[in-house]
């Protein structure tokens, strides 16, 4: 076998350990961490240098530039982070990306000892462990292990490289011409998704010799452009609402990358110029490609967006048949009985988009994927937009002193409005990120589960049936059967939870099965009661409600 078969072998296999490794790190901190990063990014934007530093910090966590992108899409898609501060955050994750690259490269000589120590402790933590976190964590170890010593092979691989006399023509023929380099780098990084592994590829021609930090400036700019590509292509399927932040992205990248390739000789001399060691020049060009690109565009980021939103305009999509507000007009109000049955009719929308948000919960839950749980944050947000809708068209009605009849009406369709709001905040901050958090961990739930999920998700959706007397004062039968679905469902759920904790397994494995399906039924018991609880008002007024549960000794 020729020496220039074993270097590409050697190359293509550190590249890919270096892959998985990255992949390994990055697994262990979602599996272990990740929605508590999610929370703490949601919290902590209240200012441009809080949401880029941010960015910087949990990208030097997580690993990964492109997937903090695609966090950060997923979170402005369901309207959670501003698109604006989505841009900034992921600015402050090409940061945080480009100083651990810039760590790497800089001390590829002396990290690459580290593998060693990094696979054993990962290995024992790993093994050891019966926890969860502790088993991620140990995932994170391997993985850092498994990078570093990419590094080593890829080093190694490129020293018989100076000697290789076809290979250092078509470098030089690279080098020789500026753009073709640029394009090559940006292709490689896109291929790879990684500009830490083309970066590190690069770092070893220039530690062997076979590059000098000034001859590697165009491949510098080409994969800092390719490494806002993989977002491109990886949200191509989704809603322009989370395809603007990436575009956006790679606008900023590729304005500084061109100037940079446009002034390519004169960076060339000043670098060649510059007495220090070629591998730290090359780090430091690396991070101060981010840094300048991040200093040029975090002021300019809402306009920025507005450009991607001409780009991608929204479209009609599967959305277009949720309802929404269109009888609430202040000016359109004839009388205050007319107010209060648009007022009516807007909240029974309401109950229409709190079963589209169960529905596409339990479809998740069913399928094992994650879109349904993207489509319940969608719906939730024009839940809100139903709620803060109606209860500022109420205030007018309330405000004009109304008699007591509508008085009272107004409450009970205020108190109806509420507690499905509430209902809507259980699902997507409990039942969706709870199967969410199962279908990322990997637990899976049998027919039988499936269908008793099912059996209680019907209660609820015959509660959502019997909402119309909730809104009225005539129909007391109806509304007393939509106060007596809370108890039909709690009959039904202390049944199942009984059995199942009865029968409960002695593997770990079971019992976090159901532990998770408890979980979900306590979430499903939340919603059905938020709901049946619109019923109360009426058979209080008609004094069929007792007023309390517990029996008198």
């Amino acid at each position: 076998m020729s020496v220039s078969t074993i270097v590409i072998a050697e190359l293509l296999g550190g590249i890919a350990l270096l892959l998985w490794g990255v992949r390994m790190v990055r697994t262990g901190v979602v599996r272990g961490w990740g929605e508590r990063l999610k929370l703490v990014l949601e919290q902590q934007l209240r200012t441009r240098i809080r949401a880029f530093s941010s960015g910087v910090f949990m990208t030097t966590i997580l690993g990964s530039s492109t997937a903090m992108v695609l966090i950060v899409s997923g979170l402005v898609a369901a309207g959670t982070v501003g698109p604006a501060t989505g841009l900034i955050i992921v600015l402050g994750a090409d940061v945080g990306s480009a100083l651990i690259a810039a760590l790497l490269a800089s001390g590829a000589s002396h990290t690459a000892l580290l593998a060693p120590l990094g696979l054993s402790i990962g290995y024992l933590i790993f093994s050891s462990a019966s926890g969860f976190r502790t088993r991620a964590l140990g995932r994170i170890f391997i993985g850092l292990g498994m990078l570093l010593l990419a590094l080593r092979l890829i080093v190694g691989a490129a020293i018989p490289l100076q000697e290789a006399a076809t290979f250092q023509i078509m470098l030089n023929a690279l080098v020789s011409e500026p753009l073709l380099a640029f394009l090559v780098a940006a292709l490689l990084t896109w291929l790879v998704h990684s500009s830490l592994a083309v970066l590190l590829m690069f770092s070893s021609l220039v530690l062997t010799g076979t590059l000098d930090a000034a001859q590697a400036l165009p491949f510098l700019l080409g994969l800092n452009l390719g490494a806002g590509l993989p977002a491109i292509s990886a949200t191509l399927d989704q809603p322009p609402s989370a395809r603007r932040v990436p575009l956006a992205n790679l606008g900023c990248r590729a304005s500084v990358a061109v100037f940079g390739l446009f002034f390519i000789d004169q960076l060339r001399a000043f670098v060649g110029n510059v007495d220090v060691d070629p591998m730290i020049v090359l780090a430091a060009l690396h991070l101060s490609f981010n840094l300048i690109t991040a200093i040029m565009f975090v002021p300019f980021a809402p306009l920025l967006i507005r450009g991607t939103q001409t780009l991608l305009p929204d479209v009609e999509t599967g959305d277009s048949d949720l309802p929404k507000p269109r009888h609430l007009s202040a000016d359109a109000v004839i009388s205050p009985q007319h107010a209060l049955s648009n007022a009516a009719i807007e909240a029974l929308k309401m109950a229409e988009l709190v079963e589209k948000m169960l529905n596409f919960s339990l479809s998740a839950l069913n399928s094992g994927r994650l879109e349904g749980i993207e489509k319940v944050n969608k719906v939730h947000e024009i839940l809100g937009q139903f709620a803060n809708s109606i209860n500022a068209y109420m205030g007018l009605i309330t405000s004009s002193d109304p008699t007591e009849e509508d008085a009272q009406r107004a409450f009970l369709i205020m108190n109806c409005v509420t507690n499905l709001a509430h209902a809507g905040d259980v699902i997507k901050r409990n039942l969706s990120r709870r199967i969410a958090r199962k279908i990322r961990v990997g637990v899976q739930f049998d027919e039988e589960h499936l269908a008793e999920v099912a059996q209680l998700a019907r209660i609820i959706e015959a509660s959502l049936r019997l909402l119309v007397p909730a809104l009225t004062v005539s129909d007391i039968d109806t509304a007393v059967e939509l106060a007596r679905q809370k108890d039909r469902f709690r009959a039904t759920e202390d049944k199942l939870i009984r059995r199942y904790l009865s029968t409960q397994g002695n593997s770990s494995t079971e019992g976090s099965i159901v532990s998770i399906f408890v979980d979900v039924i306590h979430d499903l018991h939340r919603i059905n009661s938020h709901i049946a609880s619109s019923g109360y008002p009426v058979v209080s007024a008609a004094g069929m409600l007792k007023a309390s549960r517990v029996a008198n000794n």
